[in-house]
């Protein structure tokens, strides 16, 4: 490598660091898509890399893109996202954008011409914390967003997304059409630097690993239905429709257990909410992760049943909304091959391992080769403001990605 990896390397934590003090508050990172603070953020990222002599673009589902041209018009894309979920962490999705900002100043214009031309983006909206539609921008860029669901997903205040929208010039209607623009770049790989977001790389004392899968997941919201009455009812006569939800996760549970994969009851909605009234409904999320695409099936028919069994011992009735869906995700092993190369290259050890988190990589993998690499977090702590990851293992992921790009670029 011949530039200053090292001092690289801090930079980006630098960054990261300046990123935070401009979008974030005592209680954490408020970088939610389609806000103000969100907007902030897009603006820093634009600012950053143009003046480092990249070419910005936006498009068509508010993927802002920032280019360096290559000798070859063939194109390595380094990207995450800026997003964050209220009151989350620095690093979450920031890191992977700050990083290939790092790699795109190797390149820009105090530097040398890559190989191959560069890009370095910000997927809108990988969260989906406001509307609870995940990876919306890299699932437009991939073909696989469902348009019709987007449009009329409310948030905690009741505004559809389609209005949200408005803001931004944008209608749902058009976000189709960036899958058109990214197939007219001829994207040879996707490189994503992440932080790992659960304890395993910490309980093993590594910094960084490679990840050659990341988890399906399933996810919609369940409906209890019974019949509101007064606190002074007896007990074995109500239709409780919060205890049916209640058992039915703590069922959910069970699964995730019994199949060695992921059940995570989230949102809970409660009506009528009021301390003297035996709920009358309860609506609840569900998620659903395996990396097993049978695993998951299986995992979304018995919680169907355990929810049907929960609601009838209860006397309510179910119903069941399915949100959003996608399949696991094996990256391609060309480039598992690299990822782990340079994770031994920077810290001795061939570290792999699977994404029980869902990441943009699992969308753009549909279309181009993919890979990405895990930055070690401290105690697993995610989607709050306590995430962290030391500097010192910090940088070596950094380094260790660094590396990953370089050896893409001479693939």
């Amino acid at each position: 490598m011949d530039f200053d990896v090292n001092q690289a390397a801090k930079t980006v934590v630098s960054e990261l660091r300046e990123l935070a003090q401009l979008t974030s508050n005592e209680d954490g990172a408020q970088r939610v898509a389609w806000t103000p603070i969100w907007d902030r953020a897009v603006e820093w990222f634009k600012g950053k890399t143009k003046a480092e002599g990249a070419d910005i673009s936006m498009d068509a589902a508010h993927n802002v893109w920032a280019k360096i041209t290559g000798e070859r018009e063939e194109a390595i894309v380094i990207g995450s996202h800026l997003d964050s979920v209220p009151n989350g962490g620095w690093l979450d999705g920031a890191l992977g954008v700050v990083a290939g900002m790092g790699i795109l100043r190797r390149y820009g214009k105090h530097g040398v011409k890559p190989k191959y031309t560069i890009y370095v983006v910000n997927w809108a909206d990988e969260e989906g914390a406001r509307f609870g539609y995940s990876c919306t921008g890299s699932s437009a860029v991939s073909g696989a967003m469902d348009v019709q669901t987007i449009e009329n997903l409310r948030d905690n205040d009741g505004v559809r997304f389609a209005d949200a929208l408005k803001n931004y010039c944008l209608q749902t209607a058009d976000f189709p059409k960036a899958h058109e623009e990214f197939l007219a770049k001829p994207v040879k790989a996707y490189l994503e630097l992440h932080i790992e977001q659960a304890p395993l790389l910490e309980k093993q004392r590594k910094a960084a690993a490679c990840v050659y899968g990341i988890t399906g997941c399933r996810r919609q919201y369940i409906t209890f239905k019974g019949q509101p009455a007064h606190s002074g009812s007896p007990i074995t006569m109500r239709q409780d429709a919060f205890l049916a939800a209640a058992q039915a996760s703590l069922g959910f549970r069970g699964l995730g257990l019994k199949y060695d994969a992921y059940c995570t009851v989230g949102k809970v909605e409660v009506w009528p909410n009021v301390v003297t009234i035996v709920p009358g409904s309860c609506r609840i999320s569900l998620d659903q992760r395996s990396i097993d695409p049978a695993v998951l099936n299986t995992l979304v028919e018995q919680a169907r049943a355990v929810a049907q069994k929960a609601a009838a011992e209860h006397g309510v009735q179910v119903s069941f909304e399915s949100v959003w869906k996608n399949p696991p995700t094996i990256f391609p092993d060309k480039l598992v091959a690299l990822c782990r190369e340079a994770v031994a290259e920077e810290t001795g050890e061939q570290t792999s391992m699977v994404s029980g988190p869902l990441h943009d990589a699992a969308e753009i993998s549909k279309l181009v080769p993919a890979v990405m690499m895990f930055a070690m977090s401290s105690q697993g702590l995610s989607h709050c403001k306590e995430e962290n990851t030391p500097d010192r293992e910090l940088e070596t992921a950094i380094r260790a990605f660094f590396r990953l790009a370089d050896k893409a670029m001479q693939a």
